[in-house]
């Protein structure tokens, strides 16, 4: 039945698209294919509407229907990948990723805007993307490259008119050949330079030409690798000598005339809690419980906008950098050290000054009275999250000793902790709980160690309350109708829901919702089910990438993941720009004013800050991932030979990603699987030995052997251990999830196909209720069923 339905649906495109006219009317498709009947005509509603939901068909206002039209050409921005295909995102609302294959780039780079032309449409119903062809590169973003320099020899220099070439492997791009131009630096052999590009090739296999502008250091020398990276992400590494020199101005002790506006809490028992490396110390926490039960909770922020005044030397690099990058072994500030690490650090026994968001807490985790002011206050004391734990979970002795005083603040802190977390909960927030990788590296920068850290009670309480005062703080200046910085996260994709909807069900879950429709609190059930399950990590991971990312707005559209309706960044303005910004706003409209002039000034500056922070945080981001795939690389290189236990956490055509337990991640590559040959089965996420059955699936238990760890190409692989392979039940067998009681994956596609229709029955029955915003489309689908129950009654 299935495969006679889209049979049908094909014949009703291929005769639309065989008509002359503009459009046809819904009769015409009824005289076409003689669906007189009632039961007849009902299948083919259904068609249509399938058809109008999978965009391939559009319903026009006098009842009419065309086949769905894509604009010939597009513009947007291309994202690459390593194999040379990529996919074209456009700002077009309801514009999916144009999938744009190798041969179709136009040699575009990752980030360059384009000009795009469809050449197939999207199939919604088969999860896959319109495809296209870029047809003009419109703007280049990679305008800078960074490389190792290889010279020409002085005949070459004479026949080439050039000093030698670099080759720089592009972000989320193959490598390129730079030939570079004699008009800039001549750097020696060896050296890591930086390269402004001056020609882009114009046909495959062309190279691009370039001048050396700065000369990193010697590839040779320790942490030039690091240093590579923060190049290739345009993060700024050292601070121009005008910001240094503001920054020396800055007093280091407050004075008297600092203190004018605030209130003095500094005899309140205020104390930090960070990591025991943490030098930057920029939030500070205080719990009381009050006489009627519910908890005053304090959360005092550094003021550093008191220092950072607006447009001053100071602010203006601060924008530029967005934010922090903290990248293994060196932490690359927003701020100079004199600030971030100084009076900016609220450091125990001395006076800073603050922003200070007091709330009034219930034993439902409700904030029901809150104060937002600026204050000055003196820490007195500077806990670890691991003395924290030691009090709240271990009850070490001496611990609780040398703490005394505090024991039973902090014990009133892990109270209300559970008290937000299990509001949170409640509601939906998701809860990705897993552990964190540091890499330990020698004098030298070189890798030794992967540590694993539990996010412990004293790392989720400090987040606990940094959340409620993110919220508090939002919720009152969207209320206030004043114009502050969001962080906002949106619905996930509909397209990357359904696939991880799909792919759960192999592990026997279900989530009571659609993919349009899912909210945070049925993925909260999702998770909670696989709690210390083998799998647990491996679906977390899938969700989390199945998810939209976060980032800076001026409308408060809430906090999907949170499950949210306000979140700002308050609570860390040392290391990023927008939290910052919010401190600043807060004095404005404290100090200045709240005019619509007011508000002006800041609705027309805020969207660009908006833009560059979410811009700046993804680049820290980028780099942050990319030194650690380095770093992790270099610590495997001495281990090649040796066999790991691991988890597979992706399947491919090309082959399968293993996750070791220290987080190191490396491949399969389908080629070394040359006991069979295998299948990826897209649909199941699944690859199938055609001869001998064996299924292999994400999630599943597997030890390999470490072949090659290429520390330059930050690449790791893996082989599959045979005799593990052959003694595991649980390795190369199908699961039983994936087949049915007579062991045919065919069959299970034929349920699922099944289950599809029935769900598209159940979506017409709804097309009322989940296209409100598409009248044209409701009246055409009302007029449908109207003729539906006429020719029942006729036929009665």
């Amino acid at each position: 039945m299935s495969k006679d339905f889209e049979q049908f649906k094909q014949a009703i495109i291929d005769y639309i698209e065989q008509d002359n006219r503009e459009s046809i009317e819904v009769n015409d498709v009824t005289n076409k294919f003689n669906n007189h009947d009632s039961a007849q005509f009902k299948r083919q509603v259904k068609a249509l509407a399938a058809l109008e939901r999978e965009e391939k068909i559009e319903m026009l206002g006098d009842g009419r229907l065309r086949l769905k039209r894509l604009p010939d050409s597009l513009v947007g921005t291309f994202s690459g990948t390593d194999r040379g295909f990529g996919f074209v995102m456009v700002e077009d609302e309801g514009i999916d990723d144009i999938f744009v294959p190798a041969k179709a780039t136009k040699l575009a780079f990752d980030g360059d805007t384009v000009e795009v032309e469809t050449t197939e449409a999207p199939d919604p119903s088969g999860g896959r993307s319109a495809e296209g062809k870029i047809t003009r590169i419109i703007e280049r973003k990679t305008e800078q490259v960074i490389g190792e320099f290889i010279p020409y020899t002085d005949d070459e220099i004479a026949d080439y008119n050039l000093y030698g070439y670099v080759k720089a492997k592009l972000k989320k791009g193959p490598e390129h050949i730079i030939q570079i131009e004699m008009s800039g630096l001549n750097p020696t052999r060896g050296e890591i330079v930086s390269v402004d590009i001056t020609h882009y090739p114009a046909y495959k296999g062309e190279d691009m030409r370039g001048v050396v502008t700065e000369t990193i250091g010697h590839k040779d020398e320790p942490g030039i690798e690091i240093l590579s990276i923060v190049h290739k992400h345009n993060i700024r590494s050292e601070f121009p000598d005008e910001v240094l020199a503001e920054a020396e101005q800055v007093p280091d002790q407050i004075s008297a005339a600092d203190l004018k506006g605030r209130r003095d809490l500094r005899g309140q028992q205020i104390i930090t809690i960070d990591g025991a490396d943490a030098k930057d110390l920029d939030d500070a926490v205080t719990v009381e419980r009050l006489d009627n039960g519910h908890f005053q909770l304090g959360v005092h922020i550094a003021d550093v906008s008191h220092y950072v005044r607006e447009d001053s030397a100071l602010d203006k690099e601060a924008f530029e950098r967005g934010t922090s990058s903290y990248l293994t072994d060196r932490v690359i500030p927003m701020l100079p050290q004199r600030l971030s690490n100084g009076i900016c650090s609220l450091h125990p026994k001395v006076d800073r000054l603050t922003l200070s968001c007091e709330m009034e807490i219930n034993q439902q985790g409700n904030v029901v009275a809150y104060d937002i002011f600026p204050s000055v206050i003196r820490s007195v004391e500077r806990m670890t999250y691991e003395a924290v734990n030691h009090i709240l979970e271990e009850k070490h002795p001496q611990t609780r000793k040398q703490y005394q005083s505090l024991v039973p603040m902090l014990e009133e802190m892990a109270e209300l902790h559970h008290i937000l977390e299990q509001k949170r909960r409640h509601r939906g927030a998701i809860d990705f709980d897993s552990d964190e990788a540091k890499i330990i590296v020698d004098k030298d920068g070189k890798a030794i160690d992967i540590e694993l850290r539990e996010r412990r009670v004293g790392e989720r309480l400090i987040e606990s309350f940094m959340l409620a005062a993110n919220e508090t703080v939002s919720e009152h200046y969207s209320k206030a109708d004043l114009p502050i910085l969001y962080r906002v996260h949106e619905q996930p994709d509909e397209s990357k829901m359904k696939r991880f909807l799909e792919f759960i069900t192999t592990f026997g879950l279900t989530a009571k919702a659609s993919k349009d429709s899912i909210t945070p609190k049925d993925l909260q059930r999702v998770m909670d089910r696989i709690k210390d399950e083998p799998y647990e990590a491996v679906i977390s991971m899938l969700l989390l990438r199945s998810m939209q990312q976060a980032r800076y707005d001026v409308d408060p559209i809430g906090h999907y993941g949170l499950g949210a309706d306000y979140y700002s960044h308050f609570t860390s303005p040392i290391r990023r720009y927008p939290d910052l910004i919010l401190h600043r706003l807060i004095h404005y409209y404290d100090e200045i004013g709240r005019s619509q002039q007011d508000k002006k000034r800041w609705e027309s500056r805020l969207p660009d800050m908006a833009k560059h922070s979410s811009e700046a945080e993804r680049r820290a981001i980028d780099a942050e991932r990319e030194t650690d795939e380095l770093k992790k690389t270099e610590f495997m290189a001495d281990k090649v030979g040796q066999e790991f236990m691991g988890t597979i956490i992706s399947i491919t055509g090309f082959g399968m990603f293993i996750q070791l337990p220290n987080t190191v991640e490396g491949l399969v590559h389908v080629s070394m699987m040359d006991d069979d040959y295998y299948r990826f089965d897209e649909d199941h996420l699944v690859m199938i030995g055609e001869r001998t059955g064996k299924v292999f699936r994400i999630g599943q238990p597997i030890k390999v052997k470490l072949m090659r760890a290429d520390v330059e190409e930050v690449q790791i692989d893996f082989s599959i251990v045979e005799d593990f392979a052959k003694g595991d039940k649980t390795q190369g067998k199908p699961h039983k999830k994936f087949i049915d009681k007579n062991n045919t994956i065919n069959q299970n596609q034929v349920s699922q196909n099944i289950t599809r229709i029935n769900q598209q029955v159940s979506n017409i029955k709804n097309l009322k209720r989940r296209k409100r915003n598409h009248k044209r489309t409701d009246d055409m689908i009302s007029k449908l069923f109207k003729k539906i129950k006429n020719r029942e009654e006729e036929c009665q």
